[in-house]
C-alpha cells in the first residue's frame, strides 16, 4: 500500500539513499562520488527553514522522494521541487503519478497555489509530468554561466 507522508532532515540517510539510487543511473547518471558535495546538496534541500520535502512509501520502503520548497510569490505560493524521484524498480507501475497526486493534494492543503520543476525535455521525465498536468513554460528558459576556475 503507498502512502506519502513529510520528511525531514532527520530522515536524510533514507533519502541519500533513494537519491543516489536514482540519479547516479540511467538516464541521469550524475557523479555523486564527491560526498561532501552530496551531504552539502541534501541539506541545502530538506534543511532548511522553507524545505518542502516529501516521501513515498510503500508499506515501510521510502520508495520516492520530492525534495522542494515553499516559494512566496506575488501571484501566490508555490512550491518548487528541486529533485523528485522513483526508485526504478517500483517506476512504470502507476507510483510516481500516485506520488505526484498525493503532493498536490498535500501542498493545495497548505495554501499552495501551483507547483514548479524543471526537468530536461529529451529525458522520460518531461513525459511523465506532461502526463500529470504540468505544461512547459513557453517563455521561461533557465540560464547558466559558467565561472572559470
Amino acid at each position: 500500500m503507498l502512502k506519502i507522508m513529510r520528511l525531514t532532515i532527520e530522515d536524510k540517510e533514507a533519502i541519500t539513499n533513494v537519491f543516489i539510487s536514482v540519479f547516479t543511473k540511467e538516464p541521469w547518471n550524475d557523479d555523486w562520488s564527491n560526498t561532501t558535495q552530496l551531504d552539502m546538496y541534501i541539506n541545502d534541500l530538506v534543511g532548511q527553514g522553507y524545505s518542502l520535502t516529501y516521501g513515498l512509501y510503500d508499506k515501510d520502503e521510502l520508495i520516492g522522494i520530492a525534495l522542494g520548497y515553499v516559494k512566496h510569490w506575488y501571484s501566490g505560493t508555490e512550491y518548487i521541487i528541486n529533485e523528485l524521484c522513483i526508485k526504478s524498480e517500483h517506476q512504470g507501475k502507476g507510483a510516481g503519478s500516485f506520488f505526484l497526486a498525493e503532493i498536490e493534494k498535500a501542498v493545495k492543503e497548505l495554501g499552495i497555489k501551483q507547483i514548479f520543476l524543471l526537468t530536461d525535455r529529451n529525458v522520460p521525465a518531461f513525459n511523465f509530468y506532461k502526463k500529470n498536468g504540468f505544461v512547459a513554460e513557453e517563455t521561461t528558459i533557465p540560464m547558466v554561466k559558467k565561472l572559470g576556475e
